[in-house]
């Protein structure tokens, strides 16, 4: 039997994951390359043969995305499989004519051929945008659950930046030398510090079949706290989809958040408290007419300063969270909110003083005008951020992302951490929902 040649096109994480569930012990196919996009520095790399399997003692390459047309022709190429995220349905259905026109099959893998079933319950919380408030709506069911006695482990969605992957299969996070000890960026550390504060553990890494059986073994029930606007990797038993009103419509316009809106059995409306009325009205139209016996949840998001009083009256940059204003789009993030509120004299435009990939994260994201996007995914990205907001004339830092990012630059200028989480009334809810859960499934 001839064995079907297959590029996979990703961005380091949902690729990874196809391949290791579907096509690492499959002899009816044979994985060319991967390609890759968004992150920095991915291409060039090879997925390592401890994870590629005995199909695939070389490894296999990864190569930028850019060349895909030119890869399918050279490898005589019969199937691109499409791996990543958060992006509208026209960028999608674009890569499939690029595909196409260089003569290979275009395909989107759905849940029966890539999610895993645990031996534990799964509570997974994924989202139809980057930014729309995952992280916090599983920290509190963390919360919730850890209160009441039970054992946790939430699982995260991939973030191997490091150079060498084979060092990232299985990760375990439960204090900050875990951070260091796998070379965190500061994209990973937004996801990871939150949990260790809390005094809990996060697993992430690369093959999340190995991840699985480690979390079991330690866990009553597991959390998937999703990335970007992904599905889960593993089968849930309760599905709850993050939806955003500041970005209405995009519950049915972006791939694959409209998958996590459809499969929901909850859906909160979050961040209700600053959006207006009109918008969360479409937001919650359109989850009706896609997911009717959805519960629907009209979410507070609560953000504040540790001390609002330094902000009135300063000249401040305000950094964001990275993916939420990057490829999330968003203009802004809980920072500004909070700069605003607090009465800041002027919010500046850092875009003057940036330095190397800053200047061209800038360059590619033109919406980005009066905030810094937390940019870190190496040493050197982490330095260029660092030069960035001591060029500044500021002064004082508002910081919206969620680490304390002291602990990863050295700045000349005063910093002021901005933190956010579910309201009460919110919390309220999702302990309801929780305590349904337990009835159910943690009896």
């Amino acid at each position: 039997m001839v064995k079907k040649k297959v590029i996979i096109m990703g961005a380091a994480g949902r690729d990874f994951h196809n391949f290791n569930v579907f096509f690492r012990d499959n002899k009816d196919y044979k994985v060319v390359c991967f390609t890759a996009t968004q992150i920095p520095g991915i291409h060039g790399r090879k997925y390592p043969s401890e994870l590629a399997g005995s199909l695939y003692p070389q490894g296999i390459p990864i190569y930028p995305e850019e060349e895909i047309t030119m890869l399918i022709k050279k490898y005589d190429v019969d199937d691109v499989v499409f791996a990543y995220s958060d992006v509208p349905y026209s960028y999608v259905m674009q890569k499939s004519a690029i595909v196409n026109s260089a003569g290979a099959n275009f395909v989107l893998m759905g849940e029966k051929d890539t999610q895993i079933k645990s031996n534990k319950p799964v509570i997974g919380v994924c989202a139809v945008r980057t930014g729309c408030g995952k992280s916090q709506v599983s920290r509190a069911i963390f919360k919730i659950l850890s209160e009441k006695g039970y054992r946790v482990a939430s699982v995260r969605h991939p973030m191997p930046y490091d150079p060498d992957i084979s060092t990232q299969i299985v990760q375990r996070f439960a204090s900050y030398k875990d951070l260091d000890k796998y070379n965190c960026t500061i994209e990973e550390r937004e996801e990871y510090e939150p949990y260790i504060d809390m005094g809990g553990m996060i697993y992430a890494g690369v093959d999340y079949g190995k991840i699985l059986k480690e979390a079991e073994k330690e866990a009553d029930v597991i959390i998937w706290d999703g990335g970007n606007n992904d599905f889960s990797f593993y089968k849930t038993d309760m599905l709850i989809t993050i939806a955003d009103p500041h970005r209405p419509g995009h519950e049915t316009s972006y791939y694959p958040g409209e998958l996590n809106a459809r499969s929901a059995d909850v859906v909160i409306i979050n961040k209700v408290n600053t959006a207006e009325k009109s918008k969360i009205e479409v937001v919650k139209k359109n989850i009706q007419s896609i997911n009717p016996d959805a519960k629907i949840i009209l979410g507070v998001s609560t953000v504040y300063a540790e001390d609002e009083s330094k902000i009135q009256g300063k000249k401040v940059l305000v950094i964001e969270d990275g993916p939420t204003v990057t490829h999330g789009g968003m203009p802004y993030g809980a920072g500004t909110v909070v700069a605003k509120k607090a009465g800041a004299r002027e919010i500046m435009d850092p875009r003057p003083f940036a330095v190397g990939s800053i200047i061209d994260t800038f360059k590619k994201y033109t919406h980005l005008t009066n905030v810094l996007p937390a940019m870190g995914y190496g040493k050197k990205q982490i330095k260029e951020l660092e030069e960035t907001i001591n060029n500044s004339d500021c002064e004082l830092v508002v910081s919206g992302t969620p680490i304390d990012v002291t602990r990863v630059l050295k700045t000349i200028k005063p910093i002021v951490r901005v933190k956010y989480d579910v309201g009460d009334e919110t919390f309220k809810e999702l302990k309801s929902i929780v305590e349904e859960f337990i009835k159910n499934y943690l009896k």
